[in-house]
């Protein structure tokens, strides 16, 4: 039972009680992140979500990490696209004193210069760090192939000419435009009671912001191809398809559609690209829904000299997908495997906190268990074998990290 409460200023609390566990998953999230910035503020978003950890008027960094430390609990953050999260998981005896750390990180963070120094240092070393890594920074060049110059394109880190231009002054401006209370949705999950929604009130349910009137942009998918040469052992190959936003009617067809292609050890590209020609020891596809858009993603990492055959089996496996269609038992076995994936996620508070954060902020609604099962079983063969004809199309962007000099001609 999901327990929800709307604060007087906006702020929504979501509260799931499990009385069988032992433990408390709290999570702050705020509906920002790199789609919501411009050229000049790329990065910002996680540079902000590294500074709430960096003191606050009351706590040093070090007795924020010591609080959560001490208590043997856990502490962490991430920024994505179109959300930031904050969120703590303790046992249940502790969970006043870490939604009282996470309000003091959000409401006092100081933002001091000397901090602000040195966690430039760190997220430019965090950029450095993801460029040594090519099967990642391969996603950031489909996103930019796909969506051009529309902030979705942005990678989430930015970059070090953006970094250094972040100040105390910037990073409060941007809070004030953003981490307004219609814009909070604090999350809860775990062995509490629901008069836990009043402690959460007491710190977020009288703050004030300024309600701004923004349109979201609504990108365009591009067909395009973005090629980096870097010193690799490997080609990382990325293609991608234009997909679902979130919250679309379709939206459990295509998942279950893409854990056939790609979802699973199971699955079509993992049996022919792997299993059967052994040309790649990754290789996987994945749906990223938007507000208003969506990507389905194919990655392969296989040697240079195999990235021609890399690339063909994958046209070819999408080509019998598309003529011969799926089977009865990929049907089956991909909708047991959503299932059975979705009931065991369920047994962790984080997990549950995450879901009911997202599905309020994102969706403000939240389907109970039988729902989404409902809503799985009712996908048929006919339906899936439509929207791989639809989706895998020849409208497609390609992005590709390699240590040759170009792009191979048959990758068209």
């Amino acid at each position: 039972m999901i327990n929800k409460h709307t604060c007087k200023n906006g702020v929504r609390i979501v509260l799931e009680q499990i009385p069988t566990v032992r433990s408390v998953a709290i999570g702050i999230w705020i509906g920002t992140g790199s789609r919501h910035e411009n050229p000049q503020t790329n990065g910002i978003s996680h540079f902000l979500e590294h500074m709430f950890f960096k003191g606050t008027t009351t706590r040093t960094a070090k007795e924020i990490a010591e609080s959560f430390d001490s208590i043997g609990g856990q502490v962490n953050a991430f920024t994505s696209k179109e959300y930031t999260c904050y969120y703590a998981k303790v046992l249940d005896t502790h969970a006043k004193l870490a939604l009282d750390v996470l309000a003091d990180m959000f409401f006092h963070s100081t933002f001091e210069e000397t901090e602000l120094k040195k966690e430039k240092n760190v997220v430019l070393e965090e950029i450095k760090m993801y460029e040594d890594t090519p099967d990642d920074i391969v996603h950031d060049l489909l996103s930019q192939a796909v969506y051009g110059e529309h902030p979705l394109g942005y990678p989430i880190l930015g970059t070090e000419e953006t970094l250094n231009t972040f100040n105390g002054d910037s990073l409060r401006k941007y809070i004030q435009e953003r981490y307004i209370p219609e814009n909070v949705v604090v999350s809860v999950a775990g062995n509490v009671p629901e008069s836990f929604i009043e402690d959460v009130e007491q710190y977020f349910g009288s703050y004030q912001g300024e309600k701004r009137e923004t349109s979201e942009n609504i990108p365009s998918f591009h067909t395009n191809k973005i090629f980096r040469k870097k010193e690799t052992e490997q080609a990382h190959l990325c293609i991608g398809f234009e997909g679902l936003k979130v919250g679309h009617e379709d939206i459990y067809s295509l998942i279950t559609l893409n854990n056939i292609l790609g979802g699973s050890m199971s699955s079509r590209l993992f049996q022919e690209v792997r299993e059967q020609k052994g040309l790649a020891y990754s290789v996987f596809s994945y749906h990223s829904a938007y507000q208003d858009s969506g990507i389905v993603t194919i990655y392969g990492g296989t040697g240079a000299s195999q990235l021609n055959v890399l690339f063909d089996t994958i046209q070819e496996t999408l080509t019998k997908l598309k003529q011969d269609g799926i089977t009865d038992k990929e049907l089956t076995n991909s909708k047991e495997q959503l299932k059975g994936s979705l009931m065991l996620s369920l047994e962790s508070t984080n997990s549950r906190m995450s879901r009911n954060g997202k599905n309020e902020l994102l969706l403000k609604r939240h389907r109970s268990l039988d729902e989404i099962i409902e809503l799985i079983d009712k996908v048929t063969k006919n339906g899936l074998n439509e929207m791989a004809r639809r989706i895998f199309s020849d409208q497609y962007s390609i992005s590709l990290v390699s240590p040759n000099e170009e792009m191979p001609d048959n990758i068209v």
